[in-house]
């Protein structure tokens, strides 16, 4: 899986993944550190607010890498059985 993500096709979607991720880390530790040093309720609800959606994007990035690596194995694997339809094909053409 880490190989099919990984490689020169998902170049651009890794960069994406990669750098979105880090982003929303970013922001998620800057709003956990100005929660607690933050003294008024209506900032530190903010503050929880931007870190609970950005641990949100993560996970959703996570999901959206994961769907991609699953998109190439099973383009693989639609491959591999077109190629089996087309040799039993010539197969049974060629026994008849």
């Amino acid at each position: 899986m880490v190989s099919d993500f990984y490689n020169r096709k998902m170049l651009s979607t890794v960069i994406l993944v990669w750098g979105m991720g880090i982003i929303f880390v970013g922001v998620a530790i800057f709003s956990g550190i100005k929660f607690f040093g933050t003294g008024e309720i209506r900032y530190q609800i903010m503050y929880a607010v931007i870190f609970l959606t950005c641990v949100q994007w993560v996970s959703s990035l996570k999901v959206f890498a994961w769907q991609l690596i699953y998109r190439n194995s099973i383009k693989r694997e639609i491959k591999k059985l077109e190629l089996s339809i087309a040799e039993l094909n010539e197969t049974i053409k060629t026994n008849r």
